[in-house]
């Protein structure tokens, strides 16, 4: 475990304007969680559904590809089909937790550049998501970027705490 404070507490990115900042810490605080408290399972821990609940791996390739999505949405495009056919992927079995750390950790690295390229001035510019377009704002975006991730971490470490539990008592 690090003694270092939390990423917000660290005096960091304080180049950029505020909302970006918190969301940066976010995605960084989102990495260290996960390598804390999800690094050390095996492949099998990792696709895990105890009591059916969604596996390991499934939250990891969500915070990706939902981030790049919704990032997508803030920078005003609409998605892809092959962000759509990865959406569909998310669930899939048999993922390889190096494989899937690759693709975390990678596209919280490509995030954090499109967080940083977004102009603080436009934060309150419109945005649409999803096929209905529902209303929202860049800076909304943004913030849901922070919320959305840090809520799937939570239930990764909270999947990984029953997985190890199970295994601990056997």
């Amino acid at each position: 475990m690090s003694n270092l404070p939390e990423p917000w507490l660290r005096g960091t990115h304080t180049e950029v304007h505020p909302i970006q900042r918190a969301v940066l810490h976010a995605l960084e605080l989102a990495n260290e969680d996960i390598e804390r408290w999800c690094g050390e399972l095996s492949d099998e821990e990792f696709n895990a559904r105890p009591h059916g609940l969604a596996p390991v791996a499934f939250h990891l390739r969500h915070i990706a590809r939902s981030t790049d999505r919704l990032l997508s949405y803030a920078e005003g495009n609409h998605l892809t089909d092959e962000q759509i056919a990865t959406m569909k992927t998310e669930l899939d079995e048999g993922a390889s937790r190096e494989e899937v750390f690759a693709e975390f950790k990678a596209a919280l690295e490509k995030s954090a550049v499109r967080v940083r390229a977004l102009y603080p001035t436009l934060f309150d510019k419109k945005r649409g998501v999803g096929k209905k377009q529902l209303p929202t704002t860049i800076g909304g975006l943004l913030v849901h970027v922070a919320d959305h991730a840090q809520r799937h971490v939570g239930q990764a470490i909270t999947t990984t705490k029953i997985v190890t539990a199970a295994r601990d008592a056997s």
